[in-house]
């Protein structure tokens, strides 16, 4: 993405045979007299749209889809985490994440969002732009990136769903933001990154996000153990129609998601738009005839999870493929997917509550790879390469699976991981909230 966003500033504004420096923030808020260069209000408007478009969807979904998958009560967790990351990406995760330090992890000017002013005055009015979108005021930059950066961890805890403290979780969750995401994202979205500037492409998030997710949700799971109960008791989704409902939203938000990361209302933006919506319908037809084949019946909660799965594969190639490498995305993901989240979780034995790995970080992998074959230059201004998309997806893995386990053992030294046997029983609403949703 970032890549190309580059390359997109010299053909807009910037000087032949400009530098190729890495792009310093901006030391002095832009002046008024510019905003016909570099501030576009139609792009700002749209930035504007799409960003609370995505923080509903982030707040909203992630509530219904986490307290639709898993018994009705153990369904308080993942709002909190959503309230603590944006405090966490105001203070500090933004600046790690967003600005040119070095190769692997951003500075801190933009701690406590420090520099980013609006100054109103009688003769000018003055604004900061981020290096990464000048054509937008960096606070609508700053929010737009805030939805990716909450919806990831929250993602995560649909692979532990039912046994992990509360405590733990909001530990867990402070410093695998801090620690994982943010670098992560420097090193994909920054155009100074490790992986940006070796060229690997992740339009809207498949290694930042879905990855980067799946493999911690992974990690949690194994670690912490599986629920009580489980593969002895029935724990299908306990409100099927809230489950489908939340993935009809999810498919309208994602729009937010992947044609906002043009950074642009342009054609490009409505190439993502395109793709994302030809490759989820078909990555639900082919989670559905699979599931049909395979158990005999096509259920509605299959055709919701591979629409999900096709939602998260063409994420890293939305911007970057044609209709016909989307409809390939789109129906291998369903596929795949169906495989990981049953046959491959059986055989491996692990409890992954809300298939975080199976959908996300399995459907992210497949996403990033195939960007790497059926990228189109013409459309996303850089060549595929399977080998670079195989880095990125590596290093996401690893970087993401160790440190991730690391600090999960950690705090179970130090304040324990998960919450005794009868408190799971009896329902984490109860022991760890004192209430109970119906």
């Amino acid at each position: 993405m970032t890549t190309i966003l580059a390359r997109l500033r010299l053909k807009r504004g910037g000087a032949e045979g400009a530098s190729d420096q890495p792009t310093q923030l901006p030391t002095e808020a832009v002046p008024r007299t510019r905003f016909g260069v570099w501030l576009s209000r139609p792009m700002t408007s749209f930035h504007l749209i799409i960003a609370v478009a995505a923080l509903l969807v982030t707040l909203g979904l992630t509530m219904v889809l986490s307290a639709s998958g898993v018994h009705s009560y153990d369904e308080d967790g993942s709002p909190w985490i959503i309230f603590a990351k944006q405090v966490l990406w105001t203070v500090i995760g933004y600046s790690l994440a967003f600005t040119p330090g070095n190769a692997f992890i951003g500075g801190f000017s933009r701690v406590l969002l420090a520099g980013m002013t609006y100054i109103k005055g009688d003769k000018a009015t003055t604004l900061t732009v981020s290096h990464l979108a000048p054509t937008i005021p960096e606070t609508v930059y700053f929010i737009y990136q805030m939805t990716f950066a909450i919806i990831t961890p929250a993602l995560i805890t649909g692979a532990f769903a039912d046994r992990m403290k509360f405590s733990a979780m909001l530990v867990f969750m402070t410093l695998w933001s801090l620690i994982v995401y943010s670098p992560i994202a420097h090193m994909v979205w920054e155009p100074t990154g490790w992986l940006s500037s070796a060229g690997i492409l992740d339009f809207a998030g498949g290694t930042v996000v879905h990855i980067n997710a799946g493999v911690a949700g992974l990690v949690c799971a194994l670690v912490l153990g599986k629920r009580v109960g489980y593969g002895r008791e029935a724990m299908a989704p306990h409100n099927l129609v809230l489950t489908l409902m939340g993935a009809a939203m999810l498919w309208v938000g994602w729009f937010g998601f992947n044609a906002g990361s043009a950074v642009a209302a342009d054609g490009r933006a409505g190439f993502a738009m395109l793709t994302t919506q030809v490759a989820t319908a078909c990555a639900a037809l082919g989670w559905m005839f699979v599931e049909w084949i395979a158990k005999g019946k096509p259920s509605a909660l299959g055709i919701a999870s591979g629409a999900v799965a096709g939602l998260v594969a063409i994420t890293p190639a939305s911007g970057y493929v044609g209709v016909g490498g989307a409809l390939a995305v789109g129906f291998i993901a369903g596929v795949v997917c169906f495989w990981s989240a049953t046959w491959l979780k059986i055989k491996l034995g692990y409890d992954d509550s809300l298939d975080c790995f199976g959908v996300h970080g399995v459907g992210g992998i497949i996403g990033a790879l195939l960007t790497g074959i059926f990228a189109v230059k013409d459309i996303g201004g850089a060549d595929g390469s399977l080998l670079l998309q195989a880095k990125g997806v590596l290093t996401t893995i690893v970087y993401s699976g160790v440190l991730s386990f690391v600090l999960l053992k950690i705090i179970d030294l130090v304040i324990g991981l998960r919450v005794a046997e009868e408190e799971e029983r009896e329902g984490l609403d109860v022991v760890l909230h004192g209430e109970h949703v119906e």
